[in-house]
């Protein structure tokens, strides 16, 4: 099934291509804007990742964790901030694992407009779904391929933060599970 949501990752589960994702957003759609060669472009500025490191949870019992990682950098002009971490359960090709993602995207208010917009389309096959979802009143879109067994769930907090939650081997209703050890609230609020 091709993932309809926002860019379907390769591989599952690296910080490195957490990393590629989120540049992959803002180099796709920072350059969105056209604008006049003198006219200011005012950009809010994202935050230092050190201060969303903290959101990312502890795995939960009978799991184990990578360290946390992320990075703020800018690219094209604009800060981007993006935070990961790798959870698993047991060793080997089929243990369930689950990843966790946080990218600020402050710097792109048409990019975050244009992705939850396309969270309303909702689809289904014997592959799979995708489908808009709610999580504690914030918009978000939920993706299953039957197949490889992985699900991913996107929501939107406080309209600047994505929270990407990868599953692996794992039914999809473990995805409403793994967002609740996130403490959105706590995220919402870091400015």
């Amino acid at each position: 099934m091709t993932s309809t949501a926002l860019v379907p990752r390769q591989r599952f589960g690296s910080a490195a291509s957490a990393g590629l994702f989120a540049v992959a957003l803002f180099v796709t759609f920072g350059s969105s804007a056209v604008r006049a060669q003198n006219e200011p472009i005012l950009v809010p500025d994202a935050v230092d990742y050190q201060k969303l490191l903290p959101v990312l949870p502890d795995p939960p019992q009978g799991w184990a964790a990578d360290k946390a990682e992320g990075s703020t950098e800018d690219v094209g002009g604009f800060r981007i901030t993006n935070v990961h971490r790798d959870y698993h359960k047991g060793e080997g090709d089929k243990a369930p694992t689950a990843a966790i993602s946080i990218l600020d995207s402050v710097a792109n208010p048409d990019y975050v407009n244009a992705t939850t917009a396309a969270w309303h389309n909702n689809s289904e096959t014997s592959e799979g779904y995708g489908k808009s979802v709610t999580i504690d009143g914030n918009p978000g879109f939920e993706a299953f391929e039957k197949e490889n067994k992985h699900s991913t769930l996107w929501v939107m907090i406080a309209n600047r933060y994505f929270v990407q939650i990868e599953l692996q081997d794992q039914d999809p209703k473990e995805l409403q599970e793994w967002v609740k050890r996130v403490d959105l609230k706590k995220l919402a609020a870091i400015k």
